[in-house]
């Protein structure tokens, strides 16, 4: 039996939400009410009670009316820190780094990766992060931030929180992947899992879809939910009194994440920053990344869609592309800058996006949709580049520091990281004056591996590498 006074104890707003349900067209979900057991009764009405519908039904309805639009014309480049070419910048890059070194010293300086997704279109249940990388060890992507991390604290001597945002979906699981790894090596308490808010999913004619007869599709709300849980689970309160004063902000998939770069962190400080990104150039006009711009006086980052085709090909006088500063999700926040955002309430839009979802039919059944058949309603944290009064743009060489996992294969996929990270070390090893054979593309022939703690970087491989080392294909140090 449902226990109706602990049920409205727990939700008191249970019965709007079911009134709100069969008002708004969405009576569907109880279809099955007389079928289901009593704990599957309990866990829908629960469900419900956590779905603001008015909501959603207004979320779809904008989306719906909204006309797709391309920028143009308003558009300018941002200014940008290029990557050192010369001594006087290279000079400047080491000045800029030691305030970096100086602040991480300080422990001011705290890591949040965004890990709420699955690994399904790698061919994967399990979270991202969980996914084995590594070129020769197979090291899971958590495992290699968490060394970096690791490195990180070593070389500077001081405590450097990491924050995990996961989603109700993965939380559990992603909890029990670091405790059985014993987290990395970094300690338990310095390592902190928060989850994302959920919104459910609906069909193309804005009903919720169910996946069983009692559990409605929810879906995590985007990294943008990031700043709603921050301040609603105590994290950023957790934060403060901790005297952490900016986040390095990162998504999980990226494996070449350059985690806590003094440099970057640098800049950030010096120039007072709110926010401050790390950009590379687009590889061709047409390459599926969001753009950092200036529009109507504001930074703003543009999926490539919304480029006019006169934009998205326009050239600067040298033949180089105008709008080429692609988005890497690398950010430097300043924690004062997300209480007020958070302030605004209305600070961060949703935006609706196609996925194949399966679910059941009127009749029960389970259908696995070859085409989108969902809509799923997610915010960005790039929006709040708007409302940014001091930012900075950081370009980075797109070898060093760029290597998403998005794909199963082709581009963007575990094949191609792996093969970035071990270019990576091959470059830094041939620096060091180690002869490292590549192939006709570029790519290093054989397999190589560096762990962080080892080196963390190509300066401090160069003080530790032998000399004398004859590469033999196959190399971990």
């Amino acid at each position: 039996m449902i226990n109706r006074e602990t049920l409205e104890k727990e939700y008191p707003n249970y019965k709007r939400c079911i009134k709100d349900a069969f008002e708004l067209g969405q009576s569907h979900i109880f279809r099955w009410w007389d079928e289901i057991t009593p704990s599957g009764k309990k866990h829908l009405l629960k469900q419900t009670a956590t779905i603001d519908i008015q909501f959603v039904h207004k979320l779809f309805n904008d989306n719906l009316h909204k006309t797709k639009n391309t920028l143009q014309g308003d558009l300018v480049p941002p200014h940008r820190i290029t990557v050192p070419k010369n001594a006087s910048e290279l000079e400047l890059a080491q000045r800029v780094g030691q305030i970096g070194e100086a602040s991480l010293r300080r422990s001011e300086i705290a890591v949040l990766t965004v890990a709420g997704g699955h690994g399904t279109r790698l061919g994967s249940n399990g979270p991202k992060g969980a996914l084995p990388i590594a070129p020769i060890s197979g090291k899971s992507v958590f495992q290699l931030h968490a060394e970096k991390i690791r490195a990180v604290q070593q070389k500077y001597h001081t405590c450097i929180p990491w924050y995990i945002m996961t989603s109700e979906t993965n939380d559990r699981v992603t909890q029990d992947f670091f405790q059985s790894h014993r987290f990395f090596g970094l300690d338990p308490k310095r390592v902190c899992f928060f989850t994302q808010g959920m919104l459910p999913a609906v069909d193309l004619n804005g009903k919720l879809l169910m996946n069983s007869k009692s559990n409605i599709v929810m879906s995590p709300n985007g990294h943008g939910g990031m700043i709603l849980a921050l301040k609603e689970k105590g994290v950023l309160k957790n934060m403060e009194a901790g005297g952490i004063k900016n986040i390095f902000y990162c998504q999980v998939d990226n494996a070449l994440i350059k985690i806590a770069d003094p440099v970057f962190i640098g800049h950030h400080l010096k120039n007072e920053a709110e926010i401050s990104l790390k950009i590379v150039k687009k590889r061709h006009p047409e390459e599926k990344v969001g753009i950092v711009v200036h529009s109507n006086g504001h930074l703003q980052v543009i999926e490539y869609s919304e480029l006019s085709r006169e934009d998205m090909y326009a050239r600067n006088g040298d033949g180089t592309l105008k709008y080429d500063a692609g988005n890497i999700a690398v950010h430097m926040i300043n924690i004062n800058f997300l209480e007020k955002i958070y302030h605004r309430g209305d600070a961060l839009p949703f935006h609706a996006a196609l996925k194949k979802e399966p679910y059941i039919d009127e009749k029960g059944d389970t259908i696995n949709p070859e085409t989108n058949n969902a809509i799923k309603f997610e915010s960005f944290i790039f929006d709040v580049m708007k409302y940014v009064e001091k930012d900075v743009i950081m370009e980075v060489p797109r070898e060093d520091e760029f290597s998403p996992i998005k794909n199963m294969d082709g581009e963007n996929s575990p094949a191609t990281a792996r093969q970035d990270m071990v270019n990576l070390f091959g470059r830094w090893l041939r620096n060091a004056g180690i002869s490292i054979p590549m192939d006709n593309h570029g790519n290093v022939i054989g397999l190589i591996e560096i762990n962080p703690c080892f080196a963390l970087d190509e300066e401090e491989l160069r003080n530790k590498i032998d000399k004398h080392l004859q590469f033999n294909g196959n190399l971990s140090l």
